[in-house]
């Protein structure tokens, strides 16, 4: 009986050790670890990554986590856990919240906001251009000209907002006039698929935020990597200017959370 219990201790013992090695062998293969990937750090990436920006923290309870696979080599690149129904709850309550705050801002300072973010893109373009190289599969100059293309509707977006104009309308009114005004829509949704990681939010983003709104951006999971790092030079534009960064947040996840997503745009 007594090597019976040793016997089996002994195999419980070498089970957990090769378990551990392999951990530790399939934490070196991420593609994250290696010097070669050195920017993916400076994008604000690591190898477990939050997929839920709710404007306060980067926080999700999600119980699935995913490999982001390089599809060129099907090497993970790094973790992402998704986000949970809780989550998005959460990050549509600090939106809500902060649309008074954006859409009070005159059209021409929120045009100031997009064109910072603009350059923000600008001064990361190369570095953003590998990643979605990386992790989408496009060559290089096409990656990189996914970003040039956001930060080219930022310029045009910065202009618009100072050429909003509504009509002056004769009334039949006595010494009144009828006045045309915009308005915001208040929250918009974006989902945006695997093949233009970056500049579909971009073009949606600059315009829709130059008008006074909000955004909630749902990006494929495949490509939640790149949605992570420019949510967060985002994030820090906005902090920078002492507005609420739940003016753009950010959840990843699938079509559970696309649907949530889509019902309240």
């Amino acid at each position: 009986m007594l090597f019976k219990i040793n016997n089996y201790l002994l195999q419980t013992k070498l089970k957990n050790t090769n378990l551990f090695i392999q951990q530790i062998a399939k934490m070196n293969t991420y593609l994250i670890n290696s010097d070669k990937y050195l920017f993916l750090k400076e994008l604000g990436i690591s190898e477990l990554n939050f997929g839920v920006f709710d404007g306060n923290k980067w926080k999700s309870n999600g119980k699935v986590i995913i490999d982001i696979l390089c599809p060129s080599t099907n090497t993970p690149i790094a973790k992402v856990q998704l986000a949970s129904e809780e989550d998005y709850q959460r990050t549509l309550k600090y939106s809500r919240e902060s649309i008074k705050i954006w859409q009070n801002l005159p059209a021409p300072a929120r045009g100031e906001i997009v064109r910072q973010i603009g350059d923000s893109l600008r001064k990361q373009c190369e570095n953003l251009g590998k990643l979605i190289s990386l992790e989408m599969g496009k060559i290089l100059s096409e990656g990189k000209g996914e970003i040039q293309e956001i930060i080219d509707i930022a310029d045009f977006a910065t202009g618009l907002s100072r050429m909003f104009s509504g009509s002056i309308i004769p009334s039949e009114r006595k010494e009144h006039v009828l006045l045309e005004q915009w308005n915001p829509l208040g929250i918009v949704g974006v989902i945006t698929a695997f093949n233009f990681p970056a500049a579909v939010y971009g073009w949606n983003a600059a315009l829709a935020l130059t008008c006074g709104n909000c955004l909630i951006w749902k990006p494929a999971p495949t490509t939640s990597l790149t949605a992570i790092a420019v949510t967060r030079l985002i994030e820090s534009v906005l902090k920078d200017n002492n507005l609420p960064p739940s003016i753009c947040s950010l959840i990843c996840g699938g079509s559970d959370v696309g649907l949530y997503v889509y019902l309240v745009s």
